[in-house]
């Protein structure tokens, strides 16, 4: 289907201007350049240079330019002086706004949403990917349809015919725009049916999926933790796809471990909706392990837009370890025992030279253990060398001791496999001894 209109993709080496607007009682100062150092880093991802930034404060938003037609004029000014080919706002436009702007500043004009927008077009790689990343932009772009031919004139129709050209090459390209959409819906919810699936058949095994704000180094930790070689890079969104790993624990256990696509502040409604399969690898998890950059000067907030978005998602409350990463960073006088303290279940790591590994390692097999495992007693007869064997393959040992002829063992178990373990001794197996040390 041609597009519905234009898309308006950053291209490589273009010269940006970033314009933010501070709305009193809205944001606190320190968010709101927060926000605006973001958007650099989102523009920088999307292959832009950033020249500069427009600031503006404001006690409520103009609807007309958003920013005042003043400050819009000025916006022109510094687009003529510095040679600047896209102006990238810090909010969510209207369609007349982006409208206004461009006929003001003579340039280029999008927002923060469709500049992550881009962002996810150029990195994605999977079909499934595309297609979410399509659907995403597709509904972004619907209610823009309306100023794509408000250049030809709604008059000049014949009569008895409705409307003029440009409502009528709105209606084509609304309806092929809805066709594709529901055909993008359609493929997708196949995919989210086979991803359901794949999650049950998954739910015999112990689910870990990595969770955190874009940039925090889950890529990197995934492959740390199971030498899975996924692509790792210093931007933001540089994984779009969930990847899924085994995770061997200490004793034997083994869990699978996902990584998934990074959150971000204002991260855009239409791409949550759209990535519905890919985030459902989140809903279904046993564990998160919400990772965080120690190292970020705003890493509380982050904190705070994750736990959200996993609201957001469907996927909140859950059993979650918070993993505070880049630990190779800090400052060596850093009082790391009440970094743990402010975080509930912390655990300091750094996924990049190995630090506090194993102790994450352990935190996920006391979790796994207690959604999973119970720790048995068993004392066999020597001469019940099947049922020994099966628990051999079955259950982690943790100490055995023969004496007199009689095997004592002490076992992690599943708890479903403990139950047929006491069912199997229970079937004619005389001197077998079975007991519950750990029920929780």
């Amino acid at each position: 289907m041609p597009q519905a209109t234009p898309i308006k993709v950053v291209e490589p080496r273009q010269r940006a201007l970033l314009v933010g607007v501070f709305v009193d009682g809205v944001t606190t100062k320190g968010e709101f350049e927060a926000s605006l150092d973001e958007l650099e880093a989102l523009a920088d991802t999307a292959g832009a240079v950033v020249i500069g930034r427009v600031v503006q404060k404001r006690r409520e938003i103009d609807p007309t330019f958003y920013v005042g037609r003043g400050k819009a004029e000025q916006i022109a000014e510094e687009c003529a002086r510095n040679n600047i080919d896209i102006v990238i706002f810090d909010h969510e436009l209207s369609p007349a706004q982006v409208r206004n702007l461009e006929q003001v500043v003579k340039r280029r004009v999008i927002d923060r949403t469709e500049l992550i927008l881009d962002i996810f077009a150029k990195r994605a790689r999977t079909k499934q990917a595309k297609l979410q990343v399509e659907l995403a932009r597709l509904e972004y772009e619907l209610p823009r349809l309306r100023h794509m031919w408000s250049h030809l004139s709604r008059t000049e129709g014949s009569p008895g015919v409705r409307g003029g050209p440009g409502e009528q090459q709105l209606e084509l390209d609304r309806r092929r725009a809805y066709r594709r959409v529901a055909e993008l819906q359609r493929q997708l919810s196949e995919i989210n049916k086979r991803t359901e699936m794949r999650a049950k058949k998954r739910s015999e095994m112990f689910t870990v999926t990595l969770v955190g704000y874009t940039n925090v180094g889950k890529s990197t930790l995934m492959n740390a933790l199971t030498k899975a070689g996924v692509y790792v890079e210093g931007r933001l969104f540089a994984t779009l796809d969930a990847t899924t790993r085994v995770l061997i624990l200490k004793h034997g256990q083994k869990a699978l471990l996902t990584d998934t696509i990074g959150f971000i502040n204002k991260l855009p409604p239409q791409l949550i909706a759209s990535f519905h399969a890919t985030l459902a690898e989140v809903r279904h998890a046993d564990l998160l392990l919400h990772v965080a950059d120690l190292t970020h000067p705003r890493m509380e907030e982050q904190i705070k837009v994750v736990e959200q978005t996993l609201i957001d998602i469907g996927a909140s409350g859950k059993p979650t370890i918070m993993v505070l990463n880049k630990a190779d960073l800090l400052p060596p006088d850093v009082d790391r025992d009440a970094l743990k303290r402010r975080f509930e279940n912390a655990c300091i790591v750094s996924a990049l030279t190995g630090e506090g590994l194993e102790e994450l390692k352990e935190r996920v097999e006391a979790e796994y253990r207690k959604q999973r495992q119970i720790e048995i007693e068993a004392i066999f007869p020597l001469s019940c060398g099947w049922l020994i064997k099966w628990v051999y393959e079955h259950a982690s040992v943790l100490s055995e001791e023969v004496s007199n002829g009689i095997l004592r063992m002490s076992l992690l178990i599943e708890k479903p496999l403990a139950m047929k373990l006491s069912s199997m001794c229970n079937d004619g197996y005389n001197g077998v001894r079975l007991i519950i040390k750990d029920a929780s």
